[in-house]
C-alpha cells in the first residue's frame, strides 16, 4: 500500500510560513524545482525541521530568562486583558482588528521585549534585555553550513520558561481553535512523524473487521425487536451485519434460506441469539385494539338484563304460532307456505319483565342460522308437536342448544289435537339426556296449545324463572357490542340490519363496525316501527346508516374513530379476498395429479341470489352438500337482491346455473340469460329448490314441470272498485298478460306474493289477454296490497316433454 506523503504547501501552512520560504530552504540542500503540491520525502522533512529549529534557537538562555520578571510586572492585568480580548474575538471576530489598534500603545512596550519577526515570515533572533545588550558582540551567523554550539552544562534549565518563550515566537492560536492546547516545536516534529506512521499502516482486512465487530459486540450486546415475521435481509440490518453472515449462520443451523426469504419469529430469535444479540418480540397494536374496547367489566358495573330466548324445533311444529300467541301478532300468514324464511327479533313485555325472542326457521336448510341464534341467546324454547314427536330437526335443535350452553325449556305444542300424548314426548326426550322435572330431572316441560293460547302464561313464567336463576347481567354504561341477526338491502332506505345489543348501549349517531360494513347509526327502529334513540343490552333494533349489507351473524361494535374504522373494514375486506383466493382451486402442478385421478368428474357451478343474507348462507351450505361421487356441486357466488346482468355474465363465463330464492331477475338479466342460454331457476319455498336440484343431480334429470314467463306489466295506478276490490292500472311492458296466467308481484326485485288473476279488463271490457304496449286493469284473487311501481309478472307452469 502506497504511503501518503506530506505536500510542501501543507508543511508551510503548518509552520505559518509562505510557500516560497520552504522552497528557498529546500533549494539550498536539494536539487530540482519545488512547488506547493510537491510531495516531500522523509529526508527533506528532516532538513526542514533541523533548519527551522536551528533558526529559532536563542543566543543565551540566561539572557532570555533574565527578561521574564520584567515581563511579568503586571501579570494579572495582562491576563485579564488577554481573556477579555479572546472572549470578544469569539463573539465578534470582525471587531478584532479594531481592538488590536486600540491596544497598540501598550503593545509597543511589550514589543521592545519580544523578538522581531521578518517580513518574509521568519522570526528574527530574540533581542536581549537593554541593560545586558553588548553592541560589540557579533550577531549569530546565518551562513550555510555553520554550526552553533550551545553550552548546556548549566546547573538547571527551566523548560517551562523555554516553552513560554516559544509561544511568544510562534503562537499556536493563530491556526488552531482556542480550545486546543498549543503545540511545542518539538511536539510538532513528533506529530508529523506520528502521522506518517499512521498513514503507512495497512487498511484492515475483512477478517480483521469481522473480528473487531465481534469483539465490540461481545463488549456491548445488541438488543433488537423482531416482529412475527421478518426477512433475512431486514434481520441482518437490525443485527448490523451483512445478509450473507445471517444466511451462513442459518445454513449451519440446518435452514436453507435466501436473503429475501421471510422467517418466523422463533427462527429469527434462534439465529440472532446465536449471533450474540438479545431478542425481544415486537408487540403489534392492531386497529381493533385501538378502537374497540374489549376490557372486562367489573362486578360493580354490571346490571341485570332481560333474557334472550330462541324458539327452536322441527318444521311445522308450531314455533311461529307459539311466538305469535305470545306477542299477539299475525306473522305466520305472511310467510310462504306458512314457513318462517328468515330470523326475526321481537321484544315482549310479560308483566314480570321483558323478554327478547328470536324466531329461527325450522327446516334443515337453516341449520347455520339456527346455530347462530342459539349462540346469541340465553334460553332455548324447544317446540315439539304432541302428535308428531321428536323429529330429526328437533334432535338437531337439541344439539345446537347444548353446544351453545343454553338452558332448554320444552313446549309440547298442539295439545288441542286428538291423539296428543305428552308422556310419549317426555319419554323420547330422555333418550337425548333431557329428563323432565316430573321425572326427577331439570328440564321444564310445558303442554301448550298455540292455537287456543293454552299454557302460554306458564311458558313465560318458566322463562322468567330460569332467567332469575341464571342472573343475567351486562354493563349498559359502555360502548355497544352485539350480533347481526339479519341484514338486507332496502331500495328506499339502503342497507338495513337487525341487530341484538348484547353489552353496552347503542345510541343514534354511534359509529359501528359490523364485519366488513361500517357506518353511523342514522335511525333505530324496534319491531313495531317505533323510533328509538338508544338500545341497551338484550334489545333488538333495526338500524340504518351502514355503507353496505353486513353478514348475518357478524359481531358489531360501536367504535371511537370513524377513520380508523374504515381502515379496519378495508383491512378485513382485503383479508376476505385473500381467503377467497386461497380457497379458489386452480389447476397447478401440485393438484394436477389429484384432478386427473378424479377422472371425468362432472362439476355443477351454481350462483345463489336471495332476499336476505341468512338465506344465501343456508342455501349455499345445503346445495354444496348435494355433491356425490359423480357430480361436484360448487356455489361460486352468493348475494342479496335481484338477479342482475353481472350475475348472468358470471354464469355464462363459469357455465353455471342461477338459483334465486324470493327474488326475480331484472329485465336486462332476463333478456341476456335468454340470449346466452343461461338456466335461471327461481323459488319461493326452499324445499322445492333443494329437492329439484337433488333430483337433477342424481341423474341429471330435468324436472317434470318448468315455468314459462308470459309477460310483465308495470303498475301505474291503484284504485278500488266496490264490486272487484283493488284494481292495478297497469301497462304491459313486454310479452303479454293472459287471463289464465299466474301473477307474481315483484317489488324492488323481491317477490312479495304469488296469486291468480281474478279479473283482466281493457277499459270496461273483460279480455282474455293484453299484449305489450297496451294498458289494462288487473285484479288479483287474494292479494290487495298492490302499490304503484310494482311489477306484475305473468307465468304458467308447463309439463316438460320427456325424450
Amino acid at each position: 500500500m502506497a504511503v501518503k506523503k506530506n505536500k510542501l504547501g501543507d508543511v508551510a501552512k503548518s509552520f505559518e510560513l509562505q510557500n516560497k520560504v520552504i522552497i528557498e530552504l529546500l533549494s539550498r540542500y536539494f536539487e530540482g524545482e519545488k512547488k506547493a503540491q510537491t510531495a516531500l520525502e522523509d529526508k527533506e522533512m528532516d532538513v526542514i525541521f533541523e533548519v527551522l529549529t536551528r533558526e529559532h534557537s536563542v543566543d543565551s538562555f540566561d539572557a532570555y530568562f533574565a527578561m521574564q520578571p520584567e515581563k511579568k510586572e503586571k501579570p494579572a492585568k495582562k491576563a485579564a486583558e488577554k481573556a477579555e480580548a479572546e472572549e470578544k474575538a469569539e463573539e465578534k471576530p470582525a471587531k478584532k482588528t479594531a481592538k488590536k489598534d486600540e491596544k497598540e500603545p501598550e503593545a509597543k512596550k511589550a514589543d521592545a521585549k519580544k523578538p522581531a519577526v521578518k517580513a518574509d515570515g521568519k522570526p528574527a533572533a530574540a533581542p536581549q534585555p537593554k541593560k545586558e545588550k553588548d553592541p560589540n558582540k557579533p550577531m549569530q551567523s546565518r551562513t550555510k553550513g555553520e554550526v552553533r554550539r550551545v553550552d548546556t552544562r548549566a546547573g538547571s534549565v527551566d523548560l517551562e520558561k523555554y516553552n513560554e518563550r516559544y509561544e511568544n515566537i510562534a503562537p499556536a492560536d493563530r491556526n488552531m481553535d482556542n480550545s486546543v492546547h498549543k503545540q511545542k516545536l518539538k511536539q510538532k516534529s513528533q506529530q508529523y512523524r506520528r502521522q506518517d506512521k499512521v498513514k503507512t499502516r495497512k487498511r484492515e482486512t475483512e477478517a480483521e473487521r469481522l473480528k473487531r465487530i465481534a469483539e465490540e459486540r461481545a463488549k456491548r450486546q445488541i438488543k433488537i425487536t423482531v416482529p412475527e415475521e421478518i426477512s433475512v435481509t431486514d434481520l441482518a440490518a437490525l443485527l448490523k451485519m451483512k445478509a450473507a453472515e445471517v444466511v451462513k449462520k442459518l445454513f449451519t443451523l440446518g435452514m436453507m434460506v435466501t436473503a429475501n426469504e421471510v422467517i418466523d419469529y422463533d427462527t429469527a430469535e434462534i439465529v440472532a441469539t446465536e449471533l450474540g444479540a438479545k431478542v425481544e418480540k415486537e408487540v403489534v397494536v392492531t386497529i381493533e385494539e385501538r378502537i374497540i374496547d374489549e376490557s372486562e367489566d367489573s362486578e360493580e358495573d354490571l346490571e341485570l338484563r332481560d333474557p334472550v330466548v330462541v324458539v327452536m324445533g322441527h318444521v311445522d311444529h308450531g314455533k311461529t304460532s307459539l311466538l305469535d300467541a305470545i306477542r299477539n301478532t299475525a306473522v305466520t300468514e305472511t310467510e310462504a307456505g306458512g314457513i318462517t324464511q328468515h330470523i326475526g327479533a321481537y321484544r315482549v313485555d310479560t308483566g314480570d319483565g321483558k323478554i327478547t325472542f328470536l324466531d329461527t326457521p325450522g327446516h334443515a336448510a337453516f341449520t347455520s342460522m339456527r346455530a347462530r341464534g342459539a349462540q346469541a341467546t340465553d334460553i332455548a324454547v324447544l317446540v315439539v308437536a304432541a302428535d308428531d314427536g321428536i323429529m330429526p330437526q328437533t334432535v338437531e335443535a337439541i344439539n345446537h342448544a347444548k353446544a351453545a350452553g343454553v338452558s332448554i325449556i320444552v313446549a309440547i305444542n298442539k295439545m288441542d289435537k286428538p291423539g296428543a300424548s305428552p308422556d310419549k314426548i317426555m319419554q323420547q326426550l330422555t333418550e337425548y339426556d333431557l329428563v323432565p322435572e316430573e321425572w326427577g330431572g331439570d328440564v321444564i316441560c310445558i303442554p301448550v296449545s298455540a292455537k287456543n293460547h293454552q299454557g302460554i302464561d306458564k311458558v313465560l313464567e318458566s322463562i322468567n324463572l330460569v332467567a332469575d336463576m341464571l342472573e343475567l347481567k351486562a354493563n349498559p354504561n359502555r360502548a355497544a357490542k352485539g350480533i347481526v341477526i339479519e341484514a338486507k338491502l332496502d331500495k328506499g332506505r339502503g342497507p338495513v340490519a337487525t341487530v341484538l345489543v348484547q353489552n353496552g348501549t347503542l345510541k343514534s349517531g354511534d359509529i359501528i363496525v359490523a364485519g366488513t360494513a361500517v357506518g353511523r347509526v342514522r335511525q333505530m327502529l324496534n319491531e313495531n316501527g317505533k323510533v328509538l334513540h338508544e338500545a341497551g343490552p338484550s334489545v333488538p333494533v333495526e338500524i340504518m346508516g351502514l355503507a353496505e349489507v353486513p353478514q348475518a351473524g357478524d359481531t358489531f361494535n360501536a367504535v371511537s374513530d370513524e377513520k380508523l374504522a374504515r381502515e379496519l373494514v378495508e383491512q378485513r375486506k382485503q383479508e376476505a379476498k385473500e381467503e377467497e383466493f386461497r380457497q379458489y382451486q386452480k389447476v397447478t402442478l401440485d393438484n394436477l395429479f389429484s384432478s386427473i385421478s378424479e377422472g371425468e368428474m362432472k362439476e355443477l357451478n351454481i350462483i345463489v341470489k336471495a332476499d336476505v343474507q341468512g338465506s344465501v348462507e343456508a342455501l349455499k351450505q345445503n346445495i354444496e352438500k348435494l355433491s356425490n361421487e359423480e357430480v361436484n356441486v360448487r356455489v361460486i357466488h352468493g348475494g342479496v337482491g335481484a338477479v342482475n346482468e353481472s350475475d348472468v355474465m358470471l354464469a355464462n363465463a363459469s357455465n353455471a346455473i342461477i338459483v334465486g330464492f324470493n327474488v326475480r331477475p331484472d329485465a336486462v338479466a332476463s333478456s341476456l340469460a335468454e340470449r346466452e342460454g343461461i338456466d335461471m331457476r327461481m323459488y319461493r319455498v326452499i324445499y322445492d329448490c333443494i329437492e329439484e336440484l337433488e333430483a337433477a343431480i342424481k341423474g341429471m334429470l330435468a324436472p317434470k314441470f318448468h315455468e314459462v314467463v308470459l309477460g310483465r306489466a308495470e303498475v301505474r295506478s291503484v284504485f278500488k272498485l266496490s264490486s272487484a276490490g283493488m284494481i292495478a292500472g297497469s301497462y304491459v311492458v313486454d310479452g303479454k298478460i293472459t287471463r289464465n296466467a299466474q301473477i307474481r308481484v315483484v317489488r324492488d326485485g323481491i317477490v312479495i306474493f304469488e296469486d291468480a288473476i281474478a279479473s283482466l279488463k281493457r277499459f270496461k271490457d273483460d279480455v282474455k289477454e293484453v299484449a305489450s304496449g297496451y294498458e289494462c286493469g288487473i285484479g288479483l284473487e287474494k292479494f290487495n296490497d298492490i302499490k304503484e311501481g310494482d311489477v306484475l309478472e305473468a307465468f304458467i307452469m308447463e309439463e316438460s316433454k320427456e325424450d
